[in-house]
């Protein structure tokens, strides 16, 4: 599978002092959506390597209908690059507006934590084509900045 999407109601556990939902609950969210494809692409386990290029466009309210989706933009021997979306609105109107994006890695694990080889994935749509180069451009760009 090499896109993943969860729908959920965003529930009011921690809202901000704005009444909206903390940022990181939603960082928490891509996160979770991202280690669920990337795990379903290697048929194991996944870890974290990399989350960035974050921008939040507006806030989340409880309340709202939430919509994460994961894409695999590219595989390594062992990681995996993926564009994460984030979008939510009024569950009556269903009109989802985009919340955040970003760019994570993903590394597949055996059960000692050690790198285990992936399935090569590579993109054939000029879509598939366009968002890998985006997202290894992002991802090299954080690696210059470090």
């Amino acid at each position: 599978m090499h896109s993943i999407t969860l729908r959920f109601l965003a529930s009011c556990g921690a809202p901000s002092a704005s009444g909206c939902i903390q940022g990181g609950t939603v960082l928490l969210w891509a996160d979770e959506a991202g280690l669920a494809c990337a795990s379903a692409w290697a048929h194991c386990a996944c870890a974290t390597a990399f989350v960035g290029s974050t921008s939040f466009l507006r806030p989340v309210r409880p309340g709202d209908l939430v919509e994460v989706e994961a894409r695999l933009a590219f595989t390594g021997s062992s990681s995996m690059g993926l564009a994460i979306e984030v979008r939510a609105g009024s569950i009556q109107s269903r009109e989802l507006q985009p919340v955040t994006h970003c760019v994570a890695v993903y590394a597949a694990v055996d059960e000692a934590g050690q790198p285990r080889a992936v399935d090569t994935w590579m993109p054939e749509t000029p879509g598939d084509i366009a968002l890998a180069q985006r997202v290894k451009a992002h991802i090299e760009a954080a690696r210059a900045a470090q």
